[in-house]
């Protein structure tokens, strides 16, 4: 079995797509997109999705470092840490139905902020997708119109965001 040098790539069945960031003579130190870091058996199950080369002297652990930031900003629909305004911290979503004999909907803020993020994540991962397609370039226009006028959708949740250059932004008028 050949050994994987660090910064190969991996999909581990537990632990999900991770790399190599470190090599014992047993482990691997793998950093999980999802989980951290997890030292795993060298000869453990897993799917080796880009090898690097065994050559464990010739790498820095800074040039692993962004490596390894390059790699989970590639392949992950996440990008930043986008923190939520202070005073909505810790706060509630309710939704009162009309009929007061219906029970009202408890969401926590973090958690309904949390999606909404995730959204805007993936309307930039689909943004930059479209750009990278084999579309002509009127079909590009016209999918990235329409992405812009969701982004105009959400700008009602932009009292959510702690920084404005967080913030939704539709399409202006000229």
């Amino acid at each position: 079995m050949k050994l994987l040098g660090i910064g190969s790539r991996i999909n581990h069945q537990e632990y999900g797509k991770g790399v190599v960031t470190n090599i014992t003579t047993q482990h691997y130190w793998v950093t999980f997109i999802e989980n951290g870091l997890e030292t795993i058996d060298i000869d453990s199950d897993f799917e080796v999705i880009e090898a690097a080369e065994n050559d464990v002297d010739a790498v820095s652990f800074f040039d692993v470092e962004s490596s390894l930031v390059n790699i989970l900003k590639k392949w992950s629909d996440t990008s930043e840490i986008i923190p939520i305004a202070d005073k909505y911290k810790g706060g509630k979503l309710i939704l009162e139905p009309a009929d007061e004999s219906m029970k009202a909907y408890e969401l926590s803020i973090d958690k309904f902020f949390h999606k909404i993020i995730m959204v805007r994540d993936r309307l930039r991962v689909m943004e930059q997708r479209i750009n990278a397609s084999d579309l002509d370039e009127q079909g590009k226009i016209d999918l990235q119109q329409y992405i812009t006028r969701i982004y105009g959708s959400l700008t009602s949740f932009n009292i959510l965001f702690k920084s404005r250059n967080h913030n939704f932004v539709g399409q202006r008028s000229k």
